[in-house]
């Protein structure tokens, strides 16, 4: 049975300081703009369902995909529940009062869910999406949330534009991967841009080999693994076609010198398993 959150007894104000429009507000301290009342719990239950998703054509984050989203990332990601952990650990650690935590991708909010239970009472949540089958699962998740002007989950590509945030915390998990390459140094930039001083940015990616014999090596050990998760050879290879194209990886190094790029000091990559990796940049 689904049940919504309960409503936060005060709702803050209408446009949150860490949401503001000016670019002063990155690396300035923002006081709390809510109640310190906050709820239990930051979503209600959304359905599970079991990935068997036959793509055809190319691959596109459809209403079949949202629905089965959470187990296809279970299933598809090597350690996905300790990626997922060490995520939100190290993230906590640069998490500033009164700024913004952003989830660019958001998908279904499973992200930014634990962030919102542990950082609810003290800061604002931004989730990025453009699958309009995903805006609705998250938005639905968050509702008693996003009703109260805690949360907000928009609709915004971020080849053309980047939302007005003071964020202390930015999460970009298996994201980049699928923004054309020449738009990843400004989006990166202006994620930069928009992280107050001593804030963080957290990226997750699939990666290639340092050559095509290591990378063959790695692809070939993740494809045993997605079959070890009950995925047959036909759903593996037509997914494989259907993302060609669109899911574009490129080598952990390039990703480290395009965070260095953008202006950040410390890049540290805090996980890895074979062709998937996760970095820590901090400003």
């Amino acid at each position: 049975m689904q049940t919504e959150v309960m409503p936060i007894t005060q709702a803050p104000p209408t446009t949150p300081r860490a949401f503001s429009d000016s670019n002063s507000t990155a690396g300035a301290s923002v006081e709390p703009a809510r109640s310190p009342e906050a709820p239990q719990r930051s979503d209600v239950t959304l359905p599970e369902a079991v990935d068997h998703v036959m793509a055809d054509g190319k691959w596109s984050f459809n209403e079949e995909v949202a629905r089965v989203f959470d187990d296809m990332l279970a299933r598809s990601i090597p350690q996905y529940d300790v990626m997922r952990k060490a995520v939100f650990d190290v993230g906590c650690r640069y998490v500033q009062p009164g700024t913004a935590i952003v989830d660019l991708g958001c998908s279904r909010g499973e992200a930014l869910a634990p962030f919102i239970d542990r950082f609810g009472a003290l800061n604002r949540f931004l989730g990025i999406e453009v699958s309009a089958p995903m805006l609705a699962a998250c938005r639905h998740r968050f509702k008693g949330y996003i009703d109260c002007g805690v949360v907000d989950i928009r609709d915004l590509d971020l080849r053309k534009s980047y939302p007005p945030v003071a964020a202390s915390l930015t999460l970009c998990v298996l994201t980049l991967q699928f923004i054309p390459i020449e738009h990843r140094a400004r989006v990166l930039r202006d994620m930069y841009n928009r992280t107050v001083k001593g804030g963080a940015v957290i990226i997750v990616e699939k990666v290639l080999g340092s050559s095509a014999g290591v990378d063959g090596l790695l692809t070939e050990e993740y494809y045993r693994l997605k079959a070890a998760h009950g995925y047959s050879c036909e759903e593996i290879e037509r997914k494989k076609a259907a993302l060609e194209g669109v899911l574009v990886p490129v080598a952990a190094k390039w990703n480290e010198d395009l965070l260095h790029s953008a202006g950040f000091g410390q890049v540290e990559c805090f996980w890895r398993w074979m062709n998937f990796a996760a970095w820590v940049a901090v400003k």
